[in-house]
């Protein structure tokens, strides 16, 4: 068990297989509290998202400002928040967004009918977790905007529209937006307004997930965490005997983590001596994920998982322009579903997370926000799963398979 990979915390809310809602309780309770809801949606949609999921993050892990660190991002925040912006593209602008997020087949209608009930079913899928997705559109209130396109954010979107004078005061009550619909987790996505913003699109995603069988906290102990490097450090490492549904493969092992009623679940990947897990997650796909998930096995496993908090800020123009999404960063960006006259970019696209992963369960959170500006200016014996080294973990939602966060874990850090 010596190579060191951080906790690679790949939140996945699901990819939505499913087409008929079914209720699950209990055998011998009646207990209302334990109702699942079946996530409905068709599959090639479903299959967009959890393919635009992984090739994201293998994009994100691959750029030197993130190679060998800590990375926690949310695909569904940045999914959502590019298919706003994808209502007020035209021609090539839009064909490259619907290429990067995997939806050249998709028409836009099946696309933000796919959104709607992902904001609609999402949040009630288990009550005993919470989720909470919001949208908002900002702009100036000088701005021409097409009323079609804002009408389409306010009814597939659900989103909350507000015209601002975008004075230097305006940030903090975007900020407060962004705080408000995280459970304060993530105070601030905005700096400053500059002269040449004219609108801002944004996302935000709040899970908070008790685990279904909690770590004993008397059963936490400092234990050594061995780095990529080969130095080691001491963490707090949870512990935990039970049955847990896993899977062994030749270059990595998995374990399955359920929250609350068991709707949602953490997907914690491995890799096994010789390999790393940025090794893993460059050779990790959809195909790989089903192929995992329907070679989980349940029995009794000793697990060791150590408690980790990030806080992280993910400027994503140079990964959305790997992804194939170039156009709209120019000047020549065709934008006028936004706004008729055109002269419109995107000027930046950015996401910011939060994670904490504790006995208790795991917290996360997801603001993505997209600016527009103005263009002139052994046999026998049980099984361990000691997450001693990078690891990697995905949450994900049961009967939908929809990804809501990823991340990689190279040094866990909790205070």
């Amino acid at each position: 068990m010596k190579h060191f990979y951080s906790i690679l915390f790949i939140a996945a809310l699901g990819s939505f297989f499913y087409s008929c809602a079914k209720k699950s309780v209990p055998e011998g309770e009646n207990n209302p509290e334990a109702i699942q809801k079946s996530i409905s949606i068709a599959a090639p949609v479903a299959n967009s998202i959890s393919e635009f999921s992984f090739d994201f993050f293998k994009t994100v892990q691959k750029d030197p400002e993130y190679s060998g660190k800590n990375t926690f991002v949310s695909p569904l925040s940045l999914h959502i928040a590019l298919g706003m912006l994808a209502n007020g593209a035209t021609a090539t602008t839009k064909a490259e967004i619907m290429q990067a997020i995997h939806a050249s087949s998709l028409s836009q209608e099946d696309l933000n009918a796919t959104y709607t009930k992902l904001l609609n079913e999402l949040p009630k899928a288990d009550p005993k977790v919470q989720l909470a997705l919001a949208n908002s559109i900002w702009y100036r209130n000088s701005f021409p905007v097409e009323a079609d396109f804002l009408n389409t954010m306010k009814n597939s979107f659900k989103a909350k529209v507000t015209g601002l004078p975008f004075v230097p005061s305006d940030v903090n009550t975007i900020n407060q937006w962004a705080a408000d619909n995280t459970n304060q987790k993530i105070k601030k996505v905005l700096s400053t307004i500059n002269p040449e913003d004219v609108m801002f699109l944004m996302n935000a995603l709040y899970f908070k997930g008790d685990w279904t069988n909690k770590f004993d906290k008397s059963d936490t102990k400092d234990q050594v965490f061995n780095l990529q490097g080969g130095s080691t450090k001491t963490v707090k490492m949870m512990n935990k005997t039970d049955n847990f549904d896993y899977f062994v493969g030749n270059d990595f092992a998995a374990l399955q983590l359920p929250y609350g009623n068991k709707q949602f679940r953490a997907t914690i990947i491995l890799p096994n001596e010789g390999n790393t897990i940025e090794s893993i997650m460059d050779n990790f796909d959809f195909a790989k994920w089903n192929q995992l998930q329907n070679g989980l096995h349940n029995g009794k496993v000793i697990v060791g998982l150590p408690k980790f908090k990030l806080e992280q800020e993910f400027m994503l123009n140079k990964t959305m322009g790997t992804l194939g999404m170039k156009k709209a960063f120019t000047d020549s960006a065709e934008l006028t579903g936004i706004s008729k006259p055109g002269n419109i970019y995107v000027s930046f696209v950015k996401q910011n997370t939060f994670v904490a992963l504790d006995e208790e369960g795991t917290e996360a959170a997801a603001v993505t926000t997209i600016g527009v500006g103005l263009t002139s200016v052994g046999p026998g014996s049980t099984p361990k799963f000691i997450c001693d080294r990078p690891f990697a973990i995905i949450i994900s939602e049961k009967t939908s398979n929809t990804i809501l966060f990823m991340g990689k874990i190279m040094n866990p850090e909790f205070s």
